[in-house]
């Protein structure tokens, strides 16, 4: 059955003419948001934003669902529309002619294009849909946005008509509407021309003169400005009763002519809503946007330049980024949603900046093309580019123009083409973001980077149908994944499974193939990696090199101290580099001084690496490497300074480890750096550098071991024994086998952690390492401390425990003596000697804080709490355990304080704190989580459901050892 609904009035729904009832206020508003976007997706956040403001309730987004399955149930009445959920979010499917709102721009876009009669007929039945204020009674902010655009739409089109109509000699009719309009929009200068033009065909020559002269005044009262250039003309024709005005311009069966050269809009265009906003709000508030999809818009009122004589100020939006971003196709969506808005015409030019077969487009002759599409004939054109330029300011001057500048290289090519009118807006695209541009001319960009997941969805849909999207899931998924929002890599793709190819196959190709799978030789503008290139060309020998090297630099980002190492440049120069690349929208600036690349650019980099010369490469990727070794290593001292070192080999030539000054600095510096360790490690490993991959895994150790990092532990160790292997090190053999054994141990894999123990002991005692040796005895007694409840663990881990503590006390490592008695005293608490591990666990502590270790000191602290906990001392516990968070805490050793936490936990349980309790297993339970150890966090969970004062129960099954 035939729907219709209305927002240009009440909200209102008619199905086969008659009424529907859409429920309460609110509910019409929800359907009434989904109406004006019809067809386009909305997350649930945005249908409350719009819906509700500011006003969202407790229970707001339930009741959006309930408001939204009523509606649905409404609409089952008709098979015209539906609403449909979406990748958590909604849209209206219907029929767009289905809606006033959209029926009337459909009209009115006819209207302009038709002949006379048929646009009369147009343009009366588009204005005849209004039946009062639109979506009458929601008032958020949204509303009051789409209120304005859309009277202001419905304005244009009444001016539109009321020319039509003058220049047809139906002035006498059109006085009653253009004397309403007039009252309406007193300073509305185009209005005011009109209604002029119909007093004085109507034979009222003094009244159209007696309402300049009332406008002049106002103007000049209010606003300190006189009537513009064409209205000032009309009141001199009016007052020298011009005979050819008294005359209508004969009908020519068409509007008067106005430059259209905006090429089509993209069919598939999605998302881009933010952006879409920031221009909108650009236009309507005159203040430049403050993105870039195209690149500029700058001041006006004069020559390109100069500061307008009269404060205002040409609309001039940047949009800028990446080749394939999308850019132009931003462009041309925004500019044919408000092409109303620009009734003088409007202007478009590829300056060819970044074309594969020719040069950037000389502004000259942009500026002849743009004077022949105004009517210039070649003859009248100066041969001055100046006075050309001069020439196309004077004949835009006054208009409501829009003018597209695509493609741009520089600021140079740009601004002999910025109008110097404020009545004309400007959208700039370029790859470059212009900084020249924004600097003197006032023009604010508007960056442009990848589509989210729901956006990269809905192009999939609108390019192949939203049933073949839907059909595969998991390829789907996977598809948006791999070209990371990537608008033209979505589009190739999208491109060749229009041959019917199984999303799977298409998903599998591109995971294979990656950029190569985006290749076409034969179409370059069908390429991914061919568009790319087309950056390149406005860069230096230099800045390419830096470009390709960023590809092989390992992790995710990278900051200017490791790009300076990799490129072998001074840092100053490095900044400039990246600087280049950034404005080429080749590299994304982040905070803290990082810069990233798009996963796609990044393999184009890498292809452009592959083909460096092995002298350049190699050794580039090697000091990147060295950068990251010995800034870790300064990191793990700062960490650790009682921790037995390792010698590294002297840095690459050229290599400027970052300094560190404390604590802290070291820590931020390693969870900054984290990602780009671990990339690192497999860099070395692909190139052989086997000493460098082990030696990462050793400078990891204890931020892995206090940040809880025990997979990715397990994972670097694995790595560095091939390497130790390789290299034949008897010294690095034992120290990998023995941290594969602790790594092993914490992961609960405790035949593993015997099997690297004894092969590690079994090193170093052939080799008479007697520092190592002392290690793996602590490591042996650290692992078998988790299986005390086994006598034979017990009675082992004590022996080896007392033997590490007799060996470092010969080798003068007071800290690691400590480490060796407190873990001599967790064995005798287990055997119930309390007392004895007590005085074991206060000396340790003495010698913790008598050499200054923190770690070592937060770890007797606990182990004393612990013990306090086991001979009924619970509140001398809390006491023990809340020092020894405070001490973590500030270490960032998260893997101890979670243990901490749970036996604090068990201490405010025994205590009959049950609040406390709660709170502190909440926090453990978060904390195991967040590193990984579920098994820890389900006990934790457990305790937490059968929370109840312990009754002579067994003792906490979370005290470990964590030093």
């Amino acid at each position: 059955m035939a729907v219709e609904f209305c927002v240009l009035g009440p909200v209102e729904a008619r199905i086969a003419g008659w009424p529907v009832d859409l429920g309460r206020a609110r509910q019409r508003w929800v359907l009434a948001v989904l109406l004006v976007e019809a067809n386009r997706w909305l997350s649930a956040d945005q249908l409350l934003d719009r819906a509700w403001g500011d006003r969202v309730p407790a229970s707001g987004r339930d009741t959006l669902y309930g408001y939204l399955s009523r509606l649905r149930r409404v609409l089952r009445a008709t098979d015209e529309a539906d609403i449909v959920r979406r990748s958590g979010g909604y849209e209206l499917v219907v029929d767009e002619d289905a809606v006033d709102l959209h029926r009337f721009r459909r009209l009115v876009v006819e209207a302009r294009a038709a002949d006379d009669e048929r646009a009369a007929e147009l343009f009366a039945e588009a204005t005849g849909l209004w039946r009062g204020e639109v979506c009458a009674g929601l008032d958020t902010p949204w509303a009051q946005a789409v209120r304005t655009e859309l009277d202001r739409q419905r304005l244009a089109a009444e001016l539109d008509h009321a020319d039509l109509r003058l220049r047809t000699g139906r002035h006498t009719d059109l006085l009653v509407d253009l004397t309403s309009l007039a009252a309406a929009h007193p300073l509305d200068e185009r209005v005011s021309g009109q209604f002029m033009l119909a007093l004085y065909r109507s034979g009222r020559q003094v009244d159209a003169l007696e309402h300049y002269r009332r406008l002049r005044t106002r103007l000049t009262g209010e606003l300190g400005v006189d009537p513009g250039p064409d209205l000032r003309q009309l009141h001199q024709r009016i007052l020298a009763a011009d005979p050819a005005l008294a005359t209508p311009v004969p009908a020519t069966g068409r509007l008067p002519a106005a430059v259209r050269q905006l090429p089509a809009a993209p069919r598939t265009f999605t998302g881009r809503a933010p952006e879409l906003a920031e221009l909108d709000r650009a236009l309507t508030t005159g203040v430049p946007a403050t993105g870039i999809t195209a690149d500029t818009c700058g001041p006006s009122g004069g020559t390109p330049g100069t500061a307008p004589v009269d404060g205002t100020t040409v609309v001039i939006s940047a949009i800028g980024g990446a080749g394939g971003i999308g850019k132009t196709w931003l462009a041309l969506t925004w500019a044919h949603r408000h092409v109303d808005r620009f009734p003088d015409g409007q202007l478009f030019v590829d300056l060819r900046g970044f074309s594969p077969d020719a040069a950037p487009l000389d502004p000259v002759v942009a500026l002849r093309r743009f004077l022949d599409a105004l009517g210039v004939e070649p003859a009248r054109c100066p041969p001055d580019p100046d006075a050309l330029a001069a020439l196309y300011r004077s004949l835009v001057a006054g208009r409501r123009m829009l003018i597209v500048l695509d493609n741009a290289a520089t600021a140079e090519q740009v601004v002999p083409l910025l109008p110097g009118s404020a009545s004309c807006t400007v959208l700039v695209t370029s790859r470059h973001r212009l900084p020249a541009l924004l600097a003197r001319h006032g023009a604010r960009p508007l960056p442009l980077g990848t589509l989210d997941d729901a956006e990269s969805r809905a192009l999939l849909a609108a390019a192949l149908g939203a049933d073949r999207v839907a059909d595969d899931e998991r390829a789907t998924a996977e598809l948006i994944a791999l070209c990371g929002g990537f608008p033209l890599a979505l589009a190739l793709v999208a491109a060749r499974l229009h041959l019917r190819l199984p999303l799977a196959d298409a998903v599998a190709e591109l995971r294979e193939l990656r950029l190569h799978a985006l290749d076409d030789a034969d179409h370059p503008a069908a390429s991914l990696p061919t568009v790319l290139s087309w950056s390149l060309r406005h860069l230096t020998d230099s800045q390419q090199r830096v470009f390709a090297l960023l590809g092989v630099a390992p992790g995710p980002d990278i900051g200017l101290p490791a790009a300076a190492d990799l490129t072998g440049l001074p840092p100053h120069r490095t900044h400039a580099a990246l600087r280049a690349l950034a404005d080429a929208s080749l590299i994304d600036p982040r905070p803290g001084g990082r810069h990233t690349m798009h996963d796609l650019v990044r393999a184009y980099a890498t292809t452009l690496a592959d083909d460096l010369p092995d002298a350049v490469r190699l050794p580039a990727l090697r000091r990147v490497i060295d950068f990251y070794l010995h800034t870790a290593h300064t990191a793990d001292r700062l960490l650790d300074a009682h921790r037995p070192q390792i010698r590294l080999a002297p840095a690459a030539p050229g290599v400027r480890p970052h300094p560190l000054g404390h604590y802290q600095e070291a820590l931020t510096w390693l969870k900054t750096e984290y990602r780009h360790l671990l990339d690192a490690q497999q860099a070395a490993v692909a190139h052989g550098w086997h000493r460098v991959v082990w030696q990462l895994a050793w400078t990891l150790h204890t931020f892995h071991f206090r940040q809880g990092h025990h997979h990715d532990e397990l994972s670097m160790w694995r790595t560095a024994l091939d390497a130790a292997e390789h290299l034949r090190d008897p010294a690095a053999l034992a120290r990998v086998h023995r941290r594969l054994g602790l790594t092993h141990a914490r992961l609960r894999r405790y035949d593993q952690a015997r099997h690297h123990l004894d092969q590690a002991l079994a090193v170093a005692e052939r080799h008479h390492d007697t520092v190592e040796q002392a290690c793996i005895h602590y490591t042996f007694a650290w692992a078998a401390i988790r299986r005390t409840t086994e006598p034979e663990a017990r009675e082992h881990g004590l022996l080896h425990a007392r033997r590490a503590w007799d060996l470092y006390r010969t080798l003068d490592l007071p800290v690691w003596e400590a480490n060796a008695l407190t873990m001599h005293g967790w064995f005798l608490a287990h055997t119930g000697d309390h007392d004895t591990a007590r005085e074991h666990c206060r000396a340790g502590l003495a010698l913790q804080r008598h050499h200054h270790c923190s770690a070592g000191e937060a770890e007797c602290l606990r182990l004393l709490g612990w013990i306090d906990h086991l001979s009924g001392h619970h509140h001398r516990a809390v006491r023990h355990y809340r020092e020894a968070l405070a001490l973590m805490h500030t270490l960032g050793h998260t893997y101890a304080a979670a243990i901490t936490l749970d036996d604090l936990g068990n201490s405010h349980a025994a205590l009959g704190h049950h609040d406390q309790a709660r709170t502190t297993w909440l926090e453990a339970v978060e904390s195991y989580t967040q590193q990984g150890d579920h098994d820890a966090a389900r006990r934790v969970r457990q305790r937490l459901d059968d929370l109840k004062t312990p009754d002579g129960g067994p003792p906490p099954q979370s005290a470990e050892p964590t030093q």
